[in-house]
């Protein structure tokens, strides 16, 4: 692996070096990482928060952002490096804002993030778990099998630009390619950049959607205005030549249509442990990180235990991605979403795969979940929790004393999972028996972690 020696030039982009406070470097010895990836130092009692910087290490850094309590900084200059500290693979990081760590080598990275969790639950829930289970891992790079990619016509930086938004920005970051997609993708950037420069309206396609599932790669295009004959014929020949499934999205996502080719096989992933295969649009949430889901799968599975004769409900369901599995193994599945359109994806994979008649599926904001909604789901004997990043406070809240004795709770916000925790280990009597990380994004300092609660 290779070790960058200091000094290390840190590459603010356009916008941050505008926004960088004027007052001279200053020097000081990195403390700690915090849970978006930076480093954390103490200056004259005051809180410096240092992007870019390392446990250990002595840095060089300019604030741009100087409050009462605290500071946020760039590196300017690495005067004495961590060992840990390793040689971004992409050119466009420090300036792309897609990953944010990926001058910490990768056991580091996840350390690092059991440590977020770990804080997060002690200092926000005040719990600490009686188990903490070995971190989820899987490839560093080329695994990013969703993503959104953003799209400008600037032409003082030489006419398109694809790619993420750049760090603290709302400008798009020009990508060449990107070390976290798939690599066919990746390589596909430079020819993506040539196919909408050449539109009649390049300024009026505003993002690409990539989705890949089990050998098939889409690319939903957004489009702000009528596509001309030409247009639409650009789109289908990119398509045939890069071999891609070709989408078209007017407005929103319910509009999205495929284009090219007429007639083709669906997106789809598999979980070969437990025998389905789960169908989705490419405008669908799933996960990001197929190999990851996988082996998360399997832990989540082990904790649930579930059993033949078990009602469990699956909450914030999504296309049925842990309802499938459980109903596999036995136990009867009431999934509830939010979205109507994942419900109804939910109930179609179940019967795809020889699984209705152990599930049911239901649509209701969960974040207005009441005691009495949860009681009418009928009587539960376990229950997983799969939220977005806002958590699941409505539903932990609402539980009553007839509540499931196991939960399994599944959290990309460690904050909002302490938080959650405190009220299950606080006021509902569970206990916090043990919890663990996942590393689904690699490179970036988001945490996706597993949690398992018992009441006696």
């Amino acid at each position: 692996m290779q070790r960058l020696c200091p000094p290390l030039k840190w590459r603010p982009s356009c916008s941050d070096r505008i926004a960088m406070h004027a007052a001279a470097p200053r020097e000081a010895v990195v403390e700690s990482l915090d849970h978006e990836g930076r480093g954390v130092t103490h200056v004259d009692g005051k809180t410096i928060f240092i992007e870019g910087a390392l446990p250990g290490e002595r840095v060089e850094f300019t604030s741009y952002k100087v409050k009462p309590n605290y500071e946020v900084a760039d590196v300017t200059r690495v005067i004495s490096a961590s060992a840990q500290r390793v040689e971004p693979r992409c050119p466009h990081f420090g300036v792309c804002g897609g990953c944010s760590m990926q001058h910490l080598e990768s056991g580091a990275q996840v350390a690092a993030k059991q440590r977020v969790l770990e804080n997060a639950l002690w200092h926000i829930g005040r719990a600490r778990p009686d188990v903490l289970y070995p971190p989820i891992v899987g490839p560093a790079w080329g695994y990013r099998y969703r993503a959104r990619l953003s799209v400008r016509m600037v032409p003082s930086k030489g006419g398109v630009l694809i790619g993420f938004h750049e760090r603290r920005s709302s400008y798009v970051a020009p990508m060449e390619s990107c070390a976290i997609l798939p690599p066919h993708l990746s390589a596909m950037v430079p020819r993506l950049r040539a196919l909408i420069s050449g539109m009649s309206a390049p300024d009026r396609l505003p993002q690409i959607e990539i989705a890949v599932g089990e050998g098939i790669t889409v690319m939903v295009f957004r489009h702000l205005v009528p596509l001309s004959a030409a247009d639409t014929a650009r789109l289908v020949a990119f398509g045939e030549a890069e071999s891609i499934q070709v989408w078209v999205q007017p407005s929103g996502p319910d509009s999205a249509r495929r284009l090219f080719p007429k007639d083709a096989p669906g997106l789809a992933y598999t979980l070969p442990e437990f025998g389905v295969s789960m169908a989705f649009r490419p405008t669908d949430f799933t996960q990001v990180n197929m190999g990851i889901n996988r082996v998360l799968m399997r832990r989540t599975m082990q904790l649930l235990d579930p059993k033949p004769g078990e009602r469990i409900a699956d909450l914030f369901c999504g296309l049925g991605n842990f309802s499938l599995p459980i109903a596999r193994l036995g136990a009867y599945v009431v999934g509830v979403e939010g979205s109507d359109a994942l419900v109804r994806r939910a109930g179609q994979n179940a019967v795809e795969n020889g699984l209705g008649e152990r599930c049911e599926f239901h649509a209701a904001n969960l974040f207005e979940a009441t005691e009495d909604s949860l009681a009418a789901l009928g009587p539960l004997d376990k229950l997983l929790i799969d939220p977005p990043r806002e958590g699941a406070i409505a539903v932990v809240k609402a539980l009553g004393v007839c509540s499931p004795k196991r939960i399994v709770y599944v959290s990309c916000n460690p904050a909002t999972l302490a938080r959650d925790t405190a009220v299950l280990t606080n006021e509902k009597g569970y206990r916090l028996m043990g919890a663990g990380i996942a590393n689904m994004f690699p490179q970036t300092s988001h945490v996706e972690s597993i949690a398992l609660f018992e009441r006696a």
